[in-house]
């Protein structure tokens, strides 16, 4: 009722998932049971190391989502925050997902944009742009290392 995908769209967050297809390295941070972290090959210029939260099956906007996963995605949204202010020291993060065309949407899967802020990054004011391979395995390698060890209830 509320997709948008042409109808010979190849996803390419499910190429990734499924086959490890991709320009850039897949480059996962975190895998949950039914979501998972990678680092996004495209960065905004003062907020170098952005992630996405995607869940494992393609559902293409937030009215195809089960409301079932909305604690495991805010789950991995959350453990991402803190990794990155634990690796990036940054001041802040923001979130942002889109929905449909006139919502921004550009890639017909669900996924959460978790970037860290710093004063005056002029985050909405700027593009993203494709960084190198090196830099996104070596961003995901950072994350990594400082992946929140939360002892869950």
């Amino acid at each position: 009722m509320f997709n948008h995908a042409p109808r010979d769209y190849k996803c390419p967050l499910c190429r990734n998932i499924v086959s490890g297809e991709s320009d850039y390295p897949l480059e996962i941070v975190h895998r949950y049971e039914h979501v998972f972290v990678k680092v996004n090959p495209k960065w905004w210029p003062q907020n170098p190391g952005s992630a996405l939260v995607i869940p494992n099956d393609h559902y293409e906007n937030v009215f195809d989502l089960p409301i079932e996963l909305g604690t495991s995605l805010q789950e991995a949204v959350r453990d991402t925050a803190l990794a990155m202010k634990q690796a990036f020291g940054c001041s802040g993060i923001s979130t942002r997902q889109h929905n449909e065309p006139d919502g921004n949407q550009d890639v017909w899967h669900y996924h959460v944009h978790v970037f860290p802020r710093y004063p005056d990054d002029g985050l909405y004011r700027s593009t993203g742009a494709r960084v190198s391979a090196d830099d996104v395995r070596r961003t995901a390698a950072l994350l990594r290392s400082s992946w929140p060890d939360v002892k869950r209830a």
